[in-house]
């Protein structure tokens, strides 16, 4: 097992990808969907956070947040893929033991605004990039259209691969 450490940085944005264990697309079901969006309230209440940017894709999640409390993103993560992971198999009526989720997660600390820019660009523009949707508007499970509404996108945005996003992958 590698030496691996984290840098956690005070009041600092993180963009997070948590990937599938095997890449399987757990999220192209609806319901597990909505047992994310649940799950990550009550994480949220447990280990407070601001999430100001999201996109489920079926195989991986993308989040920029915010720690708000005592809790850093490792313990917001293992809490989240955990209690998903928990709750899914109380739900499916699953006994033995279960891996939803690849070991560990990709973080970045946001730096400055243009790097933040990107990070939310790249989050609302990965449905498309995965070909789930044609528009960002037309993906249900972002924070695009919030954005949208708040004016930080013109109609339009994401119809084809902005230019500031040309050569980034996270996966």
């Amino acid at each position: 097992m590698p030496n691996f450490r984290r840098y956690y940085v005070p009041e600092a944005l993180y963009f997070i990808v948590a990937v599938t264990r095997d890449r399987r697309p757990i999220f192209a079901d609806e319901a597990n969907v909505d047992l994310l969006y649940r799950v990550l309230r009550r994480v949220k209440r447990i280990k407070p956070f601001t999430l100001f940017a999201h996109s489920f894709i079926p195989d991986h999640i993308n989040l920029l947040l915010k720690p708000t409390g005592e809790a850093n993103i490792s313990r917001i993560m293992l809490s989240l893929k955990r209690s998903f992971t928990l709750t899914y198999k109380q739900l499916h009526g699953i006994e033995t033991g279960l891996s939803l989720w690849q070991p560990r997660f990709w973080d970045h600390v946001i730096r400055d605004e243009d790097d933040l820019k990107r990070h939310v660009d790249y989050i609302h523009y990965n449905p498309v990039k995965h070909g789930l949707v044609g528009r960002p508007e037309d993906h249900a499970h972002s924070s695009y259209r919030y954005w949208l509404d708040q004016g930080y996108y013109e109609l339009g945005w994401g119809h084809s691969e902005p230019q500031n996003l040309k050569g980034m992958d996270f996966e």
